[in-house]
């Protein structure tokens, strides 16, 4: 059959429209948020997808074998970093390891007997809160048979009582309600078990509680790095899908994911922050995202850890796979140069922590910092 001219250019004109079809939709698809490969993450919580992702220790390994070069970075320094990303701020909720009374971060009452008193009797008049205010406290015993302190255990006997209450923490210093608070309950669990109590001075504690304050405030530090989208933004699972991949798992918190410790029940080492609501409704609804933050904990992170090594590798990783620039808090490019710098700055706070025995990531920092 033999085509008309004017059926010819109907059909050149259809063919053209399609392919006009074609590429707006492309272009759609470009300049839409990024999304998550099926193939490569189901339907699941980040980190618990069908393929096992890497164990945490194995991907913290592979970090740190690359990142034993991250002293390198220091010779390309110079005096005029281009950043410093380093600042004091609240943290979220970090977990604090075992009770162990300390004199350094805590105000101690010592409770005299006159004869061994059951671990029975010691729990049964136990405060009903451990908690004096905002302090943490807690009420240990001199075990008769193996003349250690520990919190007071069913079957055992104790010999002497001490207890403390935690003078610092990130909700501040320990003031006089809270001091009182904590005598009342100390002496009513004294009581209970027949003991003498003795008590520190109340203004004294205050003004040791007041100066540790001033320490702890002045040396409290997050690290914290972004991740800006150069071009299109992500999804919730892209995101999530790229941060399995170096090991982070969905956090506790909507909006965080983590990246575990290698140290059994420690905090995270890092911690991928994001926009909670992407978190908190079905993907299809959630916001696209253009931006994330990685942030580690200094005191709450043990140096030995190589937690800055980790949130460098993990950074520059990202960056890539999202197709992001990493950067400071204030949105400028962070560089070799910013890095080193930072390096040198954590290094002196590593120093200061220890020279107050309060090295980072050991238990009384860890208490001091929560």
């Amino acid at each position: 059959m033999t085509l008309t001219l004017t059926q010819a250019l109907m059909l050149a004109g259809a063919a053209v429209l399609l392919a006009l079809l074609i590429q707006g939709w492309w272009v759609s698809r470009r300049a839409g948020p990024k999304r998550a490969q099926d193939s490569l993450m189901p339907r699941q919580e980040p980190g618990l997808s069908g393929a096992p992702d890497p164990a945490p220790s194995q991907v913290m390994a592979s970090v740190l074998d690359v990142l034993h070069e991250g002293d390198a970075l220091a010779a390309h320094a110079n005096a005029h970093a281009d950043t410093l990303p380093m600042v004091v701020r609240k943290a979220a909720q970090a977990r604090r390891s075992g009770t162990r009374l300390d004199a350094l971060i805590d105000v101690l009452a010592v409770l005299h007997v006159e004869a061994p008193v059951s671990g029975d009797a010691a729990l049964a008049h136990l405060p009903a809160s451990r908690r004096a205010g905002t302090k943490p406290l807690a009420i240990e015993g001199l075990n008769t048979e193996t003349g250690e302190w520990e919190l007071p255990q069913t079957g055992e006997r104790y010999g002497e009582f001490q207890a403390g209450l935690q003078m610092v923490n990130r909700a501040g210093p320990l003031g006089e309600i809270e001091f009182s608070e904590w005598v009342q309950k100390v002496q009513a669990f004294a009581d209970g078990v027949g003991a003498m109590a003795d008590f520190p001075d109340m203004i004294d504690a205050v003004a040791r509680a007041r100066e540790l304050d001033q320490f702890a405030s002045a040396h409290d530090a997050q690290l914290a790095v972004g991740l800006k989208a150069k071009g299109a933004a992500w999804t919730l699972g892209f995101l999530a899908q790229n941060a399995a991949r170096q090991g982070l798992v969905a956090g506790a918190l909507p909006g965080r994911m983590v990246l575990p410790s290698q140290e059994e029940g420690a905090p995270p080492m890092l911690v991928l922050q994001f926009d909670p609501q992407a978190a908190l409704v079905e993907e299809a609804e959630s916001p696209p995202l253009r931006e994330a933050t990685l942030v580690f904990d200094v005191p709450q992170t043990a140096e030995s850890l190589e937690p800055f090594a980790a949130l460098q590798e993990v950074a520059r990783r990202l960056a890539k796979d999202l197709e992001a620039e990493v950067v400071d808090e204030s949105g400028r490019p962070l560089g070799p140069h910013g890095f080193a710098a930072i390096h040198e700055e954590l290094s002196r706070l590593y120093k200061v922590l220890a020279s107050r025995d309060l090295a980072a990531g050991s238990p009384a920092a860890r208490r001091l910092f929560s």
